[in-house]
């Protein structure tokens, strides 16, 4: 992985309790949809642990910056110094890594199963997507507690409204309840040849493999990212 400094373009609010970030984007820096990088504070406050995160990128590669998205925990000290960092500060950033990616069998249907801040690298997936008018089938199970807790939701209503070859069920837990095997058989009926992906804080990650397990997924086809520190 290579290093890099990008300069902090911006941020704000997309849901309850959790920003977004802009920084600018490196020369020569590829990365694939669902990739993460690293950012280290170049002056990390002095409390332990503070030093750097690993973040999925939200944007994607046809984009001339770079975005990631978290949960502002009051707990964390890195957080707080990420905020309060001003516009063109300096940062650093090394990557990209991690093989969360969009398989390329376009003739099988994507099933991403998100919960919250882990739509992040399914944002990354689906904007590349949308860019690219990409025909194959993406299916997105979208779970919060309520509306305003859901990063990205206009957006992704806004992307289901344009592109007929993507499909979402946002549920909110608070009313609905949790998503079980019977949302999400019915909610993929007739996918060809479906790949899961799964994307959230370990507790749900972990229910989700025994729901899809249940359901005679093959763990073959089942890719998971575990967000921790929600």
């Amino acid at each position: 992985m290579n290093t890099y400094e990008v300069l902090v373009k911006g941020r704000e609010e997309v849901a309850a309790g959790t920003m977004a970030f802009r920084f600018s984007k490196p020369a020569g820096f590829v990365f694939k949809p669902g990739q993460s990088v690293t950012l280290s504070l170049l002056e990390p406050p002095a409390e332990a642990n503070s030093t750097q995160r690993i973040f999925s990128l939200a944007s994607a590669p046809f984009e001339d910056g770079l975005t990631i998205a978290t949960r502002m925990r009051e707990g964390s000290a890195y957080k707080r110094a990420l905020k309060a960092l001003p516009l063109d500060a300096r940062i650093k950033l090394k990557g990209p890594r991690g093989l969360m990616t969009l398989h390329e069998d376009r003739g099988r249907a994507a099933v991403f199963i998100a919960g919250g801040i882990g739509i992040t690298p399914f944002m990354s997936m689906l904007r590349q997507a949308a860019h690219e008018r990409l025909a194959q089938p993406l299916f997105l199970l979208y779970s919060n507690r309520r509306p305003e807790d859901a990063p990205f939701l206009a957006e992704l209503q806004d992307l289901v409204r344009r592109h007929d070859s993507f499909h979402m069920l946002a549920r909110m837990t608070d009313a609905q309840g949790f998503i079980d095997e019977n949302t999400v058989k019915g909610f993929v009926a007739g996918a060809a040849a479906p790949l899961y992906y799964l994307a959230g804080p370990p507790a749900m990650v972990t229910a989700m493999k025994g729901i899809l397990r249940g359901g005679g997924v093959s763990d073959q086809d089942v890719r998971s990212e575990q967000f921790y520190g929600y």
